[in-house]
């Protein structure tokens, strides 16, 4: 005999002979003896002859080949198990052919048969073999599988191996373990031909640079790949082979673990660890295209440094005006709410950007007086300036880049009903409207009050007003634009519309108030400074319960608007003002 091909049961042999769960396989012969009972076949210690170990593993794998599982199976140790096992591999794989080829002798077991022999080496010594004789010694035989698909051209190739004993009537025999399928088999597991994907699609910028380590962006990325196409439409699938745990309850190794599900082409996890593993490519499946966002990489970094930076939990929005894509977003805590999005506080002076543009409808000019008085009351509450004393020469330029609340308080009382700073906020700047940027967002809400005293606080951005950085920013962009164009994450996402835009004369003298008030109002005291031509409005919303107002900002500069809060950061040129700065000095180079 070939002494490599006989293996001791203190090596490697154990693996086959241990691996199945051997014990005292009691097999019925044909053969007759004593008063017509039926004689146990059982496997006996010694090793086949490398001439008998052949010839029963030639046979066994001619009979799977040919799909004549019951008859293989019968050439099997444990003929029970092997049909089940052998008829699961079958049905769950459904090859068009099979071809099975012994390779001869060796001494390397498969990665299954390997695990076996691990147990088995820590085996008690003193573990009985059948009928208490001596262990049992078999013969590993090698073999060449390659099954045909009809989907496919190339077949799928790999190599066996098989442990073979001998048998009480002379007879070799295949010793059963789950590895005899296929190497990396083990028990617990199944192989099937499920649907295969293309990975998930890679998220990218505008630009086409990749999106992973913002991170404000993880939740958004999360949600985009959960979404990705996963095989939605079935016509976009590939086949594969794959390993995997069954299903609780199913059946033994090599059952179908159930119906197929959809698997990942790039599946990670490996047979034996809990994961599904890819063994073949019968089909290749569609390949998805990246998908590809408005959020521009730069302008992401620059915002994520500037919220971190506050120190405080605070967001930032940057708008493109011409197209209303949302070149970036972040907001710190990271961990925490978007505040970006779903915040919904009031935004204070910046309010003003509407009010101001409801008051010129209403006919008021830049130049129209409007007196600011030191304190003035409203609902039972005195309101006061940040700036101390009474301007009583104040214009509507004048109150508006020193944000004096009196005059707008006093003017809007006077020139405006209950419900204009939600209809104007609503047809003209799309805020109330209902808007699906690609992400969970709250909709800005400036409640229609039934008097004016409740409406007066909401002339300064107070009272029931809420919004967020995404609503304020758009303020900007549409005065910059000139029109309101729905903020958006994804290209060719469908925008709500406003029902009209402001008449040229009173577009142009709101944008006038706003660069002036970055040439010599509260946004001049922004540092750095806002670039050249800039227009911009600072915020500071008192809170209820809070020591410290909070931070607001909105400002355009070129193609560029950006609005911040700062949660308690104070006057709005000295917390959101420099982050909204710094991210409009980063410019929108397209």
């Amino acid at each position: 005999m070939n002494k490599g091909a006989k293996i001791g049961v203190s090596v490697v042999a154990a693996a086959v002979l241990v691996g199945g769960g051997y014990g005292a396989y009691a097999l019925v012969s044909g053969d007759s003896g004593g008063a017509g009972a039926k004689k146990p076949r059982t496997v006996v210690a010694e090793p086949p002859s490398q001439e008998l170990a052949a010839s029963g593993a030639k046979a066994f794998l001619d009979a799977w080949a040919k799909g004549d599982l019951f008859g293989a199976a019968k050439l099997t140790d444990d003929p029970d198990k092997a049909q089940a096992a052998l008829q699961s591999f079958q049905d769950g794989v459904k090859p068009s052919a099979v071809h099975l080829t012994v390779g001869g002798p060796t001494t390397a077991p498969s990665p299954a048969a390997s695990k076996s022999a691990s147990a088995a080496a820590s085996a008690p010594a003193s573990a009985p073999a059948a009928t208490g004789s001596p262990a049992p010694t078999g013969v590993l035989e090698s073999f060449k599988a390659s099954l045909e698909f009809a989907e496919s051209g190339t077949p799928w190739n790999y190599d066996g191996v098989l442990g073979v004993v001998k048998m009480s009537d002379g007879t070799a025999a295949v010793h059963w373990a789950p590895g005899v399928i296929h190497p990396k088999l083990d028990a617990g597991e199944t192989i099937s031909v499920k649907p295969l994907y293309a990975a998930p699609s890679a998220v990218t910028d505008r630009k086409g640079k990749p999106l992973t380590g913002y991170a404000s962006l993880t939740g958004l990325l999360n949600q985009l790949r959960a979404a990705a196409p996963q095989g939605g439409d079935p016509t976009d699938a590939g086949s594969g082979v794959v390993i995997s745990p069954s299903a609780p309850g199913g059946t033994a190794s090599g059952a179908p673990s159930g119906a197929a599900t959809g698997t990942p082409g790039g599946t990670a996890g490996g047979s034996g660890s809990g994961g599904t593993e890819k063994l073949f490519t019968i089909k290749e499946p569609k390949p998805v295209p990246n998908l590809k966002l408005t959020i521009d990489a730069g302008l992401q970094a620059a915002a994520e440094q500037e919220v971190a930076a506050t120190g405080k939990p605070s967001s930032l929005v940057a708008v493109e005006p011409s197209s209303g894509n949302i070149l970036a977003y972040a907001f710190s805590p990271s961990t925490g709410q978007n505040r970006a999005f779903s915040g919904a506080t009031a935004p204070g002076s910046t309010m003003k950007v509407i009010t101001s543009a409801a008051l010129l409808e209403a006919g008021v000019t830049p130049t129209s007086p409007m007196p600011c008085p030191e304190t003035t009351m409203v609902t039972g509450k005195s309101i006061t300036n940040d700036e101390p004393g009474a301007h009583p020469e104040y214009t509507l330029t004048d109150a508006f880049i020193h944000s004096c609340n009196t005059s707008f308080i006093e003017k809007g009382k006077d020139a405006l009903k209950p419900g204009s700073l939600p209809a104007i906020a609503k047809d003209v700047f799309g805020l109330g409207l209902v808007w699906k940027t690609g992400l969970s967002n709250f909709d800005t809400d400036i409640p229609t009050e039934g008097n004016m005293a409740g409406a007066a606080s909401e002339f300064i951005g107070q009272g029931r007003v809420r919004t967020n950085p995404l609503g304020m920013a758009s303020v900007a962009a549409t005065v910059q634009s000139g029109v309101f164009r729905q903020p958006i994450l994804i290209p060719g996402t469908d925008q709500v519309k406003a029902a009209r835009n402001l008449a040229p004369g009173v577009l142009d003298s709101l944008r006038s108030l706003m660069v002036q008030t970055v040439r010599a109002g509260t946004a001049a005291e922004v540092k750095p400074a806002l670039p050249a031509g800039s227009g911009a409005k600072t915020g500071t919303a008192e809170v209820d319960n809070s020591p410290d107002a909070n931070s607001w900002f909105t400002a355009y500069s070129g193609d560029l608007a950006v609005a911040a809060e700062v949660q308690g950061g104070g006057h709005g040129a000295t917390a959101a003002g420099p982050a909204v700065s710094k991210v409009l000095r980063v410019g929108n180079s397209k």
